[in-house]
């Protein structure tokens, strides 16, 4: 293998794909990364792969010599990236041997690799129909509702995020038990069958950050077979796994109707909250929320046994009868931050029943929290 690229781009495409090695691997090939380069197409191809999630990207290079050889990746990023991005990078790999030389205007390098072929193949499932999704709206959907999903693998199911295509709509949603976020998108024609599937967070979190990491109009595509599930974009591949079980029907959680509005200006409800949270932090992360229509304001307060207490009023836009209910104030903060908008709308029936925020006269967007129940 022989060939010439740019410093800058090896740089960020083995950042990309240095993202799926393995931070303790099960085998020593999976702490590389693998390296193909192909005369024929004028192309260096950088995998990293700890068989759970793929990324594949490829970069222009000038090939002399076709090959393939796996270097440690951690060792081989950490060199690359701190050569000069205005000289070119020498890649030179003898047939047989597994001695990489790198070479750059301020030196060369030699590191010892592995055989491309101990490398396991990518699960690059590309049979029957490709479902066709927008890019910016697959971003958006994952930017709505990936922070929802649960931490905890004993509830293995939902560590991920639901995903559900209609012949006109993408539906993104995510639970922890605890709260819900669902993004509905309309987009142009997906798919004539409708199809779901749930993906590992963390696998999302890399295809919303490959994703977000360069502007592109092109559709994306999106294969599932046998527990797999590979999303090609540009250049790029991400494989993962899909978590099997039926997902909850979450659409039977979310309240019809609800007794009470509460219409705030989401700047100051996050500003207040982030302040009365200091205090709420120190004992069970929760806050007050206190609606009074007449005052036409919500009062938010916490009592930190033994510590302090502290409230804030603002204004508020208050329907039905006054109420006081009770959240874990850092699920308050994640479905807030989630939400582009200047007003935002807090809908409840009562202390002990689902919450929901949402965006005035936009029902594209649903966040689902529990209330806390509090002693009066």
């Amino acid at each position: 293998m022989k060939l010439v690229c740019s410093q800058s781009e090896l740089s960020s495409g083995l950042q990309l794909v240095s993202r799926a090695v393995a931070a303790r691997p099960t085998h020593p090939v999976l702490a590389n990364v693998l390296l193909t380069a192909d005369a024929g197409t004028g192309r260096l191809s950088l995998t990293g792969f700890d068989l759970s999630l793929g990324i594949q990207t490829s970069i222009a290079a000038t090939v002399e010599v076709s090959g393939a050889i796996t270097l440690p990746a951690r060792l081989f990023g950490e060199i690359v990236s701190r050569l000069s991005s205005d000289s070119p990078i020498t890649l030179s790999c003898a047939e047989g041997n597994e001695q990489l030389e790198l070479t750059s205007l301020s030196g060369s390098y030699q590191m010892r690799g592995m055989p491309a072929d101990d490398f396991p193949d990518l699960p690059l499932v590309q049979s029957g129909v490709s479902i066709r999704l927008e890019a910016q709206s697959l971003i958006q959907g994952l930017r709505a509702t990936l922070f929802a999903s649960s931490g905890d693998e004993a509830k293995q199911l939902l560590t991920g995020v639901h995903l559900q295509l209609e012949p006109d709509a993408l539906e993104c949603a995510a639970t922890d038990g605890h709260r819900l976020a669902v993004l509905r998108l309309p987009q142009a024609q997906t798919t004539a069958e409708p199809f779901e599937v749930t993906v590992p967070a963390r696998s999302l979190r890399e295809l919303e950050r490959l994703l977000s990491g360069r502007s592109s109009d092109e559709p994306l595509s999106l294969f599932c077979d046998r527990g797999q599930v590979v999303f090609l974009w540009a250049d790029q591949v991400l494989t993962s796994r899909s978590l099997d079980g039926a997902y909850p029907k979450y659409r039977q959680l979310i309240p019809e109707s609800f007794s009470r509005q509460i219409q705030i200006d989401r700047r100051a409800l996050v500003a207040a909250l982030e302040r009365v949270a200091v205090l709420a932090d120190q004992h069970n992360n929760v806050v007050k929320l206190s609606a009074d229509p007449q005052a036409g304001q919500l009062q938010i307060s916490a009592d930190a046994q033994d510590v302090g207490s502290g409230s804030e009023a603002i204004g508020a836009q208050v329907s039905g009868e006054a109420i006081q209910i009770a959240f874990n104030v850092r699920y308050l903060l994640d479905g807030l931050k989630a939400m582009a908008c200047e007003q935002v709308v807090l809908c409840c029936n009562g202390p002990t029943t689902p919450a929901i925020l949402s965006l005035p006269d936009d029902p594209q967007f649903t966040y689902l929290v529990m209330p806390v129940q509090i002693r009066q």
